[in-house]
């Protein structure tokens, strides 16, 4: 799904005792979900990044421009 060119940042929280998943292309809460393992992170994240576009979609706005990195 081309949808899917958001940045997906997964990081380990002591305080939280799991991994805390994060879209920095959309504005709002800084962590949407979380995975005690690192794939079930990754497969969350999917997961509530998709209920997110479709969220966006649902109320008529528009997407955020994904960040894109460049090679020189």
């Amino acid at each position: 799904m081309t949808k899917l060119k958001y940045q997906m940042v997964i990081q380990w929280s002591d305080e939280d005792n799991c991994f805390l998943v994060g879209f920095p292309d959309f504005p709002g809460q800084r962590w949407r979900t979380h995975g005690d393992i690192y794939e079930s992170a990754v497969a969350n994240g999917i997961e509530a990044l998709e209920s997110l576009i479709i969220a966006y979609e649902a109320e008529g706005d528009p997407l955020p421009e994904p960040t894109v990195f460049q090679i020189a």
